[in-house]
């Protein structure tokens, strides 16, 4: 719905006058243009291309996103605001550059400059946090770019939260600052109608790119030396290993205040020894690293900007370096004074930031398998740094307050930090993964008591200072140990064959259970000893044991079959890597790194046409693991890249979109078990979790037209459960696009959601009911999306079914998702952190939450496809009022949160309604297991931090 027009004021008129005037004067050539970047595609910055490596691997995501969000008060002009963005990216090319790939090199090219979308949602400033967080996380594509956004959330008409998202393939800190004062500018000029006065930027990113590139050959020689000068570190004792390709990794944040007191004696005690406040904390974090883990010789990395040449410090784009630094404690007796600490350190450091621009890059390519210990742990794992409060983007004519918008996730496996302010705190920040929780706590405690102590006394030695031996927990646990201890896992064996390597077997419950590369890959994560990670974790129905309960080894399946495909893989590795490895050589080992597992993954993907990324080369790491994993695959494709539809489907064929997702594994799972032939439409790259008996996959995505109509083709049902989300013209276009090349004579069922209601009356809400404003943005789309197929079925073209579902429970780990976003995302991260809740007047009524479990959501939707009714229906398995939910979720997570109610609760939470599901009562019958309370628990079992 559109908001009434208000009517315009005199000065409104004037402004919109005096901005017409300026829009035409900025149209004409004049002075103000951008300074002009060399023409045509230009490399990518040796930082620039760790990003995009990143993102290529997966290993990206929102861990690299910038997000800057700031409360505004006071009349702010949204127009201006907009005209400020566009400009300012009509400035900085940087802004808008896209990064494509031409052969296997990328380039990053500026895309022509349109305007920035700067979309104004209503929104309660409670309801704020859920609506910023998803913001910041929903994904860029390099490719198209651009790597702003931007989202303005209305509170009232004075009060708006501003959320600019950036990707850091673009800027670095040192940028934020620049953005900031030229954005500031620029909306005073276009809220006045008059030229910014800014002066032209001297330089564009590309060509900054252009000669860091010119320069390879004399940063590869520098970074040679530096590679020389970390030649036999090794990895902090307290961190875990991680597989390089984890794609996500959450982090634990630890924070402790430090009296200003302190913070003035840490740079009191610097003044004294010639070294400034960063270089004192660095040397706090050697100190505490080297107490706690018992190692003299510490590598840890920092940050470092390159701004040093005038024209660089306006210039928006990403200059920042990480720097190694390796640093060998002193003392007699090995128990030096801090001051000694200090002194070695602060040497270290300048020896460090005398090569700041030497790309950290080119130094783990030089370093080649000494970047990782023998388990893969890397080198530079553990970082330090000294950081400012956020800045707030201050406009003129408002007042500005930055907003926290923490997305949870980790770029090192353990961070120190000291954040110097008005409220200074300690900080640490770990990867759970790579540090159990109970060791973390203690180390963070350590530091902070550290710098207090050496702020009044930096004369002791570290023996008299605050500190302890930690020994991590679940350091050295065996295989078998590590799968059981997986909640997914009945059972679990390994058995060591006369020859090679071991082999792990496992059973799994649930609805839809994890593969066998999955729990391998969870191996990977948790073990430390490479001697305990079998070849392969095989599933089986039963694992056979003999009557005394050992293992049976004689009634074990063999182990997976490489020969058809090891000889290709050996082939790969040897032309990639320079020389042919053993079957069980070590990529790492071997010299590989990200781009060479990206190249390695496309080569064999192409030639062998199966599934394979990047993620898998880094996962599996030697050839015949990787072989294996390609036969495993190889047996279940049925469909070669890209061809489905190009044979004719088996009768009652049932296409399934979002067959990778939390909804469409079960469904998959249900149409299987009821005997159906699918076909599963997959990205190429994760064709291979849906592959397997009774599955054709389907090789295409929603943004791809093409790709749906040759998906459809043949198809007799259509089950339509994939959705982006937050593209809706991409759902749109996709939603077009089956149902105009569905020809079968089965039913279409698209998955909807109870968001396409709205916000109805209080009380029972009937199927089929007439939407409600105020309708948000998904609900519109899915509201859209079902037009099209009703629309459809008016004239003819076959039996249809919208099947709306509310929040969808279950154990898949899409699922566990819905325990951190949206209304009842707020009250589980609440509980969680132990901070209070406050629910809504008792004296108000009902007000709580639909659900469906996935599998009951699955059995509702087989049934729909087997008989589609034409119409609108719901899948709700029941209704949980937020007393009940919150009441469960401080019980599951042991939280010490007070619960309250009163009438400043979240607006989110006011949800007075209860969906009817009669038509699939029968299917939506729960099952044994599928109580809200059984499968919450499971849910926070799966999404709690380690503790």
């Amino acid at each position: 719905m559109t908001a009434p027009a208000e009517h315009p004021t005199q000065t409104d008129l004037l402004r919109r006058a005096r901005r017409r005037t300026s829009a035409a004067a900025s149209a004409a050539p004049a002075p103000g243009a951008p300074a002009p970047a060399a023409p045509g595609p230009a490399p990518l910055s040796h930082a620039q291309h760790r990003m995009w490596l990143m993102d290529r691997l997966g290993q990206g995501g929102p861990r690299y996103h910038v997000p800057l969000a700031t409360r505004l008060r006071g009349p702010l002009d949204s127009d201006a605001l907009a005209t400020a963005l566009t400009t300012l990216t009509t400035r900085h090319h940087i802004l808008r550059t896209r990064y494509g790939q031409r052969e296997d090199r990328p380039h990053q090219e500026a895309a022509p400059a349109t305007p920035v979308p700067l979309p104004v949602r209503d929104a309660t400033p409670e309801a704020a946090t859920a609506l910023l967080h998803t913001e910041a996380a929903r994904p860029f594509d390099l490719a198209t770019g651009p790597a702003l956004r931007a989202l303005l959330l209305r509170h009232a008409p004075d009060d708006h939260t501003l959320l600019l998202t950036l990707h850091h393939i673009a800027v670095d800190g040192g940028s934020l600052p620049v953005l900031a004062a030229e954005l500031a500018a620029l909306y005073a000029a276009a809220a006045e109608g008059r030229p910014s006065g800014l002066p032209d930027p001297e330089l564009q990113y590309a060509d900054h790119a252009r000669r860091e590139r010119a320069r390879d050959d004399r940063l590869a020689a520098a970074a040679a030396a530096r590679a020389a000068r970390l030649a036999g570190a090794r990895p902090l004792p307290l961190l875990r290993a991680v597989p390089p390709g984890t794609p996500e990794r959450r982090a634990v944040l630890h924070t402790a205040p430090l009296t200003t007191g302190t913070l003035d004696g840490l740079r009191r005690l610097g003044a004294r020894h010639g070294a400034t406040l960063f270089t004192v904390v660095l040397a706090a974090a050697f100190a505490a690293l080297r107490t706690a883990g018992g190692a003299s010789d510490l590598v840890l990395g920092c940050a470092a900007g390159h701004r040093a040449r005038p024209e660089l410090r306006r210039l928006i784009g990403l200059q920042v370096n990480t720097l190694p630094v390796r640093a060998t404690l002193p003392g007699p007796g090995g128990d030096p004074a801090f001051t000694e600490v200090l002194a070695t350190v602060r040497t270290a450091l300048l020896d460090a930031q005398e090569h700041h621009d030497v790309p950290f890059d080119l130094v783990v390519e030089h370093l080649g398998p000494a970047a990782r210990g023998a388990d893969g742990t890397p080198l530079l794992a553990a970082s330090c740094d000294l950081v400012r409060p956020p800045e707030p983007l201050a406009l003129p004519g408002l007042t500005a307050r930055a907003v926290d918008v923490d997305l949870g996730l980790a770029k090192f496996g353990l961070t120190l930090l000291v954040e110097d302010g008005p409220r200074p705190r300690c900080l640490l920040q770990h990867d759970p993964a790579a540090l159990d929780e109970p060791t973390a706590r203690r180390l963070h405690t350590a530091f902070s008591d550290l710098l207090t102590a050496v702020a009044a006394d930096a004369d002791r030695p570290l023996s008299a200072l605050p500190g302890e031996r930690l020994t991590p927990a679940g350091a050295d646990h065996p295989a078998v140990t590590a799968l059981l201890a997986d909640p997914r896992v009945t059972d679990a064996a390994l058995h060591h064959a006369e020859h090679g390597p071991a082999l792990a077997f496992a059973t799994v419950r649930g609805p839809v259970a994890p593969s066998g590369a999955e729990l391998r890959a969870a191996l990977r994560r948790r073990l430390t000893a490479p001697e305990h990670l079998p070849l392969a974790v095989t599933l089986l129905d039963r694992i056979p044991r003999r009557p005394d309960g050992t293992l049976d080894p004689a009634r074990l399946p063999g182990r997976p079959s490489v020969r058809a495909h090891l000889p290709e893989v050996l082939d790969a590795f040897a032309d990639l890597l320079g020389a042919r490895p053993s079957a069980d050589g070590d990529f790492f080992r071997l010299g590989g790194h990200s781009l060479v597992a990206v190249r390695l993954a496309e080569r064999l993907r192409t030639g062998l046409g199966l599934p394979l990324t990047g993620l898998d080369v880094l996962e599996q790491r030697t050839p015949r693991a990787l072989a294996a994993l390609l036969a495993d695959r190889a047996a279940h494709r049925r469909v070669a890249p890209g061809r489905a539809g190009t044979r004719p489907a088996a009768a009652g064929t049932v296409l399934l979109t979002g067959a990778t997702g939390g909804v469409g594994a079960a469904i998959l799972q249900e149409l299987l078990a009821q005997g159906r032939p699918v076909r599963a439409l997959a990205r190429p790259e994760s064709a291979h979790l849906v592959a397997g008996a009774g599955v054709e996959v389907a090789e295409g995505d929603l943004a791809d037209p093409d790709s749906l109509r040759r998906a459809v083709e043949g198809a007799d049902t259509v089950v339509h459960a994939a959705c982006t989300f937050t593209e809706h013209a991409v759902d749109l276009a996709a939603m077009r696009a089956l149902v105009e090349g569905w020809r079968g004579t089965g039913g279409f069922v698209l998955v909807s959601s109870v968001d396409a209601y709205g916000r109805p009356a209080p009380g029972e809400v009937p199927e089929g009911a007439p939407p409600a404003g105020p309708l948000s943005p998904y609900g519109r789309a899915k509201l859209d999306c079902e037009r099209i197929l009703l629309d459809a079925a008016a004239q003819a073209r076959g039996p249809v079914s919208v099947v709306r579902s509310p929040i969808v429970w279950g154990p898949h780990r899409r699922l566990r998702d819905q325990l951190r976003w949206g209304a009842t995302g707020a009250l589980y991260q609440a509980a969680l952190a132990g901070r209070p809740i406050l629910l809504p007047p008792r004296d108000s009524g009902w007000s709580g939450v639909g659900w469906v479990h996935s599998a009951a959501l699955a059995r509702a939707v087989a049934e729909s496809a087997a008989r589609a009714p034409g119409r609108v229906v719901n899948a709700v398995s029941g209704h949980v009022s937020w007393a009940d939910l919150t009441a469960e979720l401080v019980r599951l997570l042991g939280s010490s949160s007070p619960v309250g109610d009163g009438p400043d609760a979240d607006p989110e939470l006011l949800r007075p309604w209860r969906y009817r599901a009669d038509a699939l009562a029968g299917a939506l019958r729960p099952e044994p297991g599928e109580d809200w309370r059984a499968v919450l628990a499971a849910m926070t079992a799966a999404t709690a931090p380690a503790q």
